[in-house]
């Protein structure tokens, strides 16, 4: 039996971190996935920014579960020195913040996704992956839409490439409403990269028009995967609430394509709560 542990992306119940906080620990959570931090997107922090925010966060006694950034969140046909500047700067970030983990992805292909393609996204990833080992932090890469690694066998390719059955350099953030908006089949997906998942991002969609959705709510399997995780693992599991069901500020610098709304509410916290309320309702089924 697996032992499942909230954390959230609480930029979606309020942009600014003492908001952010509060929504923490109405809902009995004390992880967060840090992404928006008072308007701006955590890798733009300066290092005393951070500090600040770290100071914040233990007085709350909330630990970060990984930076959500935007790293590897970039077209291949943009030169990588400037951002792998960026990078080495979200490295630092979670020295400060004292983070082990970095969320990140694994570029936006300047064409097909081709052989060249391939191997210029394994470059990139290898240097990263070196500079984070070095550093102590986890990459952890998430099936976001468009990019190399958005369905299932490129991400098995991906994390085959960097480790073996016994372990991943690279570790997988399991999206279920990432993978329906490319039109895959989640559990398809679980059965190839079920043994690869370091933590899941909790959000549902439909397949028809790719709307977001509380989880439980869509075609996601969401409860069968969790379902799946529980039966096969015995360790702790992080799952990230990330609603997407009202648009919150910072939005449109995250995806470039319009979310299409099946569930109402009249602000981002009350949206956050329900998604919370929607995965609890799963975990306690289980």
């Amino acid at each position: 039996m697996a032992k499942f542990i909230l954390s959230a992306f609480a930029d979606e119940a309020g942009s600014t971190l003492d908001e952010q906080i509060r929504a923490l620990q109405e809902e009995g959570i004390s992880l967060i996935e840090l992404r928006g931090v008072d308007g701006k997107n955590v890798s733009a922090l300066t290092i005393e920014e951070a500090q600040l925010v770290k100071t914040k966060l233990d007085a709350a006694d909330i630990r970060l579960s990984a930076l959500g950034s935007p790293y590897g969140k970039s077209s291949l046909g943009i030169p990588f020195e400037e951002h792998l500047a960026l990078f080495k700067h979200g490295l630092e970030l979670c020295r400060v913040l004292d983070c082990k983990r970095i969320r990140m992805f694994s570029f936006y292909p300047a064409g097909e996704a081709d052989e060249a393609t391939r191997a210029e996204v394994l470059r990139r990833l290898e240097i990263m992956l070196d500079l984070a080992e070095k550093a102590g932090v986890q990459l952890v890469h998430e099936n976001e839409k468009g990019i190399y690694g958005d369905d299932a066998a490129r991400n098995k390719d991906l994390l085959q490439h960097f480790g073996d059955a016994k372990g991943s350099r690279l570790g997988f953030a399991f999206d279920p409403a990432n993978f329906v908006q490319c039109g895959v089949n989640t559990l398809d997906a679980y059965d190839q990269l079920h043994d690869r998942i370091t933590y899941m991002h909790i959000k549902d969609a439909l397949m028809a028009d790719g709307a977001v959705v509380s989880a439980g709510h869509g075609d996601g399997h969401v409860a069968e995967i969790l379902r799946r995780l529980n039966a096969e693992r015995d360790d702790e599991i992080i799952l990230t609430v990330e609603p997407h069901l009202t648009v919150f500020a910072g939005l449109k610098d995250l995806q470039d394509e319009d979310l299409k709304h099946h569930e109402s509410y009249p602000d981002s916290r009350t949206a956050f709560h329900a998604a919370v309320t929607a995965l609890r309702g799963i975990i306690n089924q289980l």
